[in-house]
This record gives C-alpha cells, sequence and structure tokens, in this order.
C-alpha cells in the first residue's frame, strides 16, 4: 500500500479490547499500515470514556462486551465527548437487533471478529472516510429493520412478556414468576410460552440467550 500523502494524517484509533492476545492482534494488523495509527488502548467501557478526548480519536474501534457494560450502550457517551469521532463495534457474534442498535445509536458500523484482519483494516478505513460499515450477513437486517421493513425479532412482545423475560433472565421459575406478577400459575406458564414462541425459543434457557444475543436482555 503506499504511504499517505504528506497533506494526509493517519487515522488515529482509539482500540477498546478487554482480551490482550486480541488487542495486540488488532494493534499489530492495523499498525503495518502507514495510514492507520493507534493512539491509545482502554480495557473497559469507563477507561475508553477517560481515554476519549485526551486521546483525540477519529475512530474508536469498541469491543461490544466489556467487563463494565456492554460497548453499544456506551456509543451515545463516546459521541457526546468525541462528536466528530466514528465508532465501529467489534463483536463475537451479531446479530440483526444489535446492528440496528449500533446504527441508532449513532456507531458507524458493527463487523465481526471472525472476518480476516484485512476486513477490519478497510472497514476502518471506510467508516474514518464517512461510511457505514456492517458485516455483509447483516446489512439485509440492519437496512430492513431501519427502513420498517423487517420486524425486529422481539419487537412484538408485550410489555408483560418483556416483564417475564426479565425475570426468565433473573433465573426465577415459572411458579416464581407467576408469584411475583401475581397471577395464577396456569397464566404464568402461559405468559411464558408465549415469550419463547415469538423468540423462537425451546426452552427457558434458550429464550435468554436469544435475548441476550440480540440486545433484548443487557
Amino acid at each position: 500500500m503506499p504511504a499517505p500523502s504528506p497533506s494526509r494524517r493517519p487515522v488515529r484509533i482509539l482500540l477498546v479490547e478487554d482480551h490482550d492476545m486480541v488487542a495486540e492482534a488488532i494493534c499489530l494488523a492495523l499498525e503495518r499500515s502507514p495510514d492507520l495509527q493507534i493512539v491509545g488502548r482502554a480495557a473497559s467501557v469507563a477507561s475508553a470514556l477517560a481515554d476519549a478526548q485526551r486521546c483525540t480519536p477519529d475512530v474508536v474501534l469498541m469491543d461490544r462486551r466489556l467487563p463494565d457494560g456492554d460497548g453499544v450502550a456506551a456509543i451515545a457517551d463516546l459521541l457526546a465527548l468525541l462528536p466528530d469521532a466514528r465508532v465501529l463495534v467489534l463483536a463475537g457474534e451479531g446479530s440483526g437487533s444489535v446492528a440496528v442498535r449500533v446504527a441508532q445509536t449513532g456507531g458507524a458500523g458493527l463487523i465481526l471478529k471472525d472476518r480476516g484482519l484485512s476486513e477490519l483494516e478497510d472497514a476502518v478505513r471506510r467508516v474514518a472516510a464517512g461510511e457505514a460499515v456492517f458485516s455483509q450477513d447483516l446489512l439485509g437486517d440492519v437496512l430492513g429493520r431501519l427502513t420498517g421493513r423487517v420486524p425486529g425479532l422481539g419487537e412484538n412482545l408485550t410489555p408483560r412478556e418483556r416483564e417475564v423475560l426479565h425475570l426468565l433472565g433473573e433465573g426465577r421459575t415459572t411458579a416464581e414468576i407467576s408469584e411475583q406478577l401475581g397471577v395464577a400459575l396456569n397464566t404464568g406458564r402461559n405468559h411464558v410460552q408465549r415469550v419463547l414462541e415469538k423468540l423462537g425459543a425451546r426452552s427457558q434457557l434458550e429464550a435468554v440467550a436469544i435475548a441476550r444475543r440480540e440486545g433484548i436482555l443487557k
């Protein structure tokens, strides 16, 4: 790759990743390109927010799951500190719902960790240039959901069903959920069953796993 022109400085990147080996591999891959520069590394949401203004990055490359919170949920706080920066989320696994959350909160894109490092380099350059970049298998969902053509998984859950889902996420049994809601056991079972049907889950455990993957449960 040709060196950047003298009038164009490298893209400044703040990397937010709590796994040292992953962070080292990303740093080595990105810094081999003269047009990309790692200006800071953080391992949590809190340290990313603290480093953001000091590093003044063009792109924040942020892991989705961090020890002290959800990287997607931190996008708005980062952009409040750095309104001209772009946030690219890096995720071990992704879904249309999570990708839509990234877009709706002002993120510039989401790329999966199982993609090659060359694809990551390209994504960083593209978001720095003002593009929105999502892994190809998520792009259709993002476009469909943002234009209202495709409903998001779990969007048709009623407030009561969301309450039931949150209780399932806390590890409550059907009997405990029924008692918490003040309803008969059969009514509680019906609520749980409707949650499973709407999430396409075969068990309560799978419903919770799907809800967390989709960003319905934090």
